[in-house]
């Protein structure tokens, strides 16, 4: 017996995340990372694992893994119909099976030991804006887990609350080009129920709504980005960019989501509907 995860099947999207790498903007790589940071980190310290250890980051269930040998798993994010936020055994040649979650998107799946695979840039983080790092999850492939390093916490379960299935409102703070817009735009931007639409995917969430004119005209030099910035096209319809953002771009940013709130849009789904809180001046 081997220390090591099967993947059986992967449900729409399973990649590899940890805490990403920070500091490399300057080269044009981004960060990347789990889009729910701090519940991949409650499944990392749930198993015993420095908390930016690498776990599986799974979009809307399906996914099964075969343990290798005896190993200790922990869920958090979004409920899949299997022990939550708590750490469990996974005997050798048994198998965990993740169902649809009934409300948000993203589950973390944290093995006691962690995802050893090899890492890039320091991270064993997968960026699908720039293809850096372990390729998507696909049936078949085998996950190597560490041995691990410290105790385990004994903690039996963490009474963390499920992610919201209805609105979300989240703080919002002023962006470098809120002056490009009238005060009629950022008025309408933090009045209006944004909805989550089919095309959002972990470089952004792409929003509709009332559509923000501006009160300039032109082009803007590009210019640095990161996670939490809400960025403007012609089309007035935001894009609020998320773990795989892009490093720059090209159109005025009205404001930021707060960090710690960007992890909670991070578990929004189509439909679902987000309000910002705050003011742009």
């Amino acid at each position: 017996m081997t220390r090591t995860l099967t993947v059986v099947a992967t449900g729409p999207l399973t990649t590899v995340q940890d805490g990403g790498r920070p500091g490399q903007g300057a080269m044009g790589v981004g960060r990347s990372g789990a889009c729910d940071r701090a519940a991949a980190r409650l499944a990392n310290r749930l198993v015993g694992n420095d908390p930016d250890a690498a776990v599986l980051e799974v979009t809307l269930g399906g996914l099964v893994l075969r343990a290798g040998a005896d190993l200790v798993l922990a869920t958090t994010g979004a409920r899949c119909s299997v022990a939550h936020n708590a750490p469990v055994p996974l005997r050798a040649d048994r198998e965990l099976r993740l169902g649809l979650p009934p409300s948000g998107l993203r589950t973390y799946v944290a093995v006691r030991g962690g995802i050893t695979v090899e890492p890039v840039l320091g991270s064993r983080s997968t960026d699908l804006l720039s293809g850096l790092g372990p390729p998507v999850l696909a049936p078949g492939d085998v996950l190597p887990v560490g041995e691990p390093t410290a105790p385990m916490p004994g903690v039996d379960l963490a009474p963390v609350p499920d992610p919201p299935g209805g609105e979300l409102t989240v703080r919002v703070l002023p962006g470098p080009r809120a002056d490009w817009f009238p005060s009629r735009a950022t008025a309408a931007f933090t009045a209006t129920a944004w909805e989550v639409t089919g095309e959002s995917n972990r470089i952004g969430l792409r929003l509709a709504g009332a559509a923000l004119e501006r009160s300039r005209t032109g082009e803007l030099a590009s210019e640095g980005m990161v996670r939490g910035a809400l960025q403007v096209p012609p089309s007035g319809q935001p894009v609020l960019f998320l773990a795989d953002a892009p490093v720059t771009g090209g159109y005025p940013v009205i404001g930021y989501v707060a960090d710690a709130d960007v992890d909670r849009c991070g578990q929004l789904r189509p439909g679902q509907t987000l309000r910002f809180r705050g003011a742009l001046s």
